[in-house]
């Protein structure tokens, strides 16, 4: 007998997010639809103040859309409150952030082991033995005992995602985890995701940087808080391009 076919991570419906500023509404998602398949590495690319870190916190379950409905591993987050979201966060997301996160008076081992100090009946050895794990899953198991000031930026990238996987989460969302790094050490930590996607891990990762959203199996283009095709993602981005450099020529020879 066939087992059911499991759900998506991700399943947004109509999703929109606005925030208040005092009687302005800057509505920063609209009419967003995306499903994350199990196993899946898409990419979110588009220019800045597009929209990509808040559509990436509503997946990781840190802020709720304004409208629409959100599923995650199946149920639906519509009732959810901030306690539920942040077990169901502990429990099944791995986050990896462009600034590394890293508590800098812990050492590397203990910053890879933190998010499993929220989870009953994970005792301090068995946490130490999966953070060594997942620092060996990423090549930084030699290092466990120093500080994060005490490693390169890309070392410290390294040491987040270990973090982020340590629990064995459903999917890890990564928000632009090479900006601060150079060409070199964001091409190892790409390496890296790609990796772990290897593995089976679904990952979900924001970029501005086209180079690394070939790494995904799919890119969504975000423009303007809505999702695009790529031939109209370009089309825009050109006229956009195009509009900047008039306005800049009428500032020079007005």
């Amino acid at each position: 007998m066939r087992s059911p076919k499991a759900p998506p991570v991700i399943e947004m419906r109509d999703v929109g997010k606005v925030f208040l500023a005092g009687a302005i509404e800057n509505h920063v998602l609209t009419d967003i639809h995306l499903t994350i398949g199990r196993g899946e590495f898409v990419a979110i690319a588009g220019p800045s103040g597009c929209g990509k870190t808040t559509l990436l916190s509503l997946m990781g379950l840190l802020d709720v859309p304004t409208r629409g409905e959100l599923r995650f591993l199946g149920e639906s987050t519509a009732h959810a409150g901030a306690g539920q979201r942040a077990v169901l966060r502990n429990a099944h997301v791995g986050f990896v952030f462009q600034a590394f996160n890293l508590v800098p008076d812990m050492t590397v081992a203990d910053n890879v082991a933190l998010p499993l100090t929220f989870r009953q009946g994970v005792g301090r050895r068995e946490r130490m033995e999966r953070a060594a794990e997942a620092l060996a899953s990423v090549g930084m198991v030699h290092r466990m005992r120093h500080l994060p000031g005490q490693l390169s930026g890309g070392q410290q990238q390294r040491v987040a995602v270990a973090r982020a996987v340590v629990g064995e989460p459903a999917i890890l969302l990564a928000d632009e985890p090479t900006g601060n790094l150079d060409l070199r050490n964001g091409e190892k930590v790409m390496a890296l995701l790609s990796g772990l996607h290897a593995q089976g891990t679904t990952i979900c990762m924001v970029t501005h940087d086209d180079r690394f959203s070939a790494a995904a199996e799919r890119t969504v283009r975000l423009l303007d808080g809505r999702v695009v095709d790529e031939a109209t993602f370009r089309q825009l981005q050109h006229e956009a391009e195009s509009g900047l450099d008039e306005r800049r020529t009428l500032e020079i020879f007005p």
